[in-house]
């Protein structure tokens, strides 16, 4: 980690890690990993605006599929930085791709990626990504 730059990756956020996802095996629950995912893919959500139009339109995204490897446990205390970034952007769905990166242990613990699919909430089905986000996604296209 000592050479990586999270500027060069359209989202990064930093976070301590909490005590209480620790499991009794004494390193971070394997599932808390997902929710570090979660949280970084929140943020470009709200760049996007997107909570707004699914309100008013019914439309958002659903993530369709997950995985994660595991590089390293994460033990507490700890801080992370979490990097995600968008690939493979189709009519109908995305690619988020992410990386996390301890801070004491200075490398990447954890790799993943999400399929994201948007969804037409009154019908269950999915449908094409709106404009608007569309064109937003675009900012968040790169990575390593």
């Amino acid at each position: 980690m000592a050479n990586v730059d999270f500027n060069e990756y359209p989202l990064s956020q930093s976070q301590a890690i909490v005590w209480n996802d620790m499991d009794a095996l004494q390193h971070i629950n394997n599932t808390v990993y997902f929710r570090y995912f979660e949280d970084v893919r929140v943020v470009m959500l709200e760049e996007l605006k997107v909570f707004d139009f699914v309100k008013s339109h019914n439309i958002g995204p659903v993530v369709a599929s997950t995985r994660c490897d595991f590089r390293a446990p994460l033990v507490y205390p700890d801080t992370i930085t979490t990097v995600s970034w968008v690939e493979n952007i189709q009519e109908k769905r995305y690619t988020m791709k992410y990386e996390i990166h301890s801070h004491s242990q200075q490398r990447c613990v954890a790799e993943g990626e999400a399929l994201v699919v948007y969804c037409d909430f009154s019908t269950g089905k999915s449908c094409p990504i709106p404009a608007d986000a569309l064109e937003g996604l675009q900012a968040f296209v790169g990575g390593q």
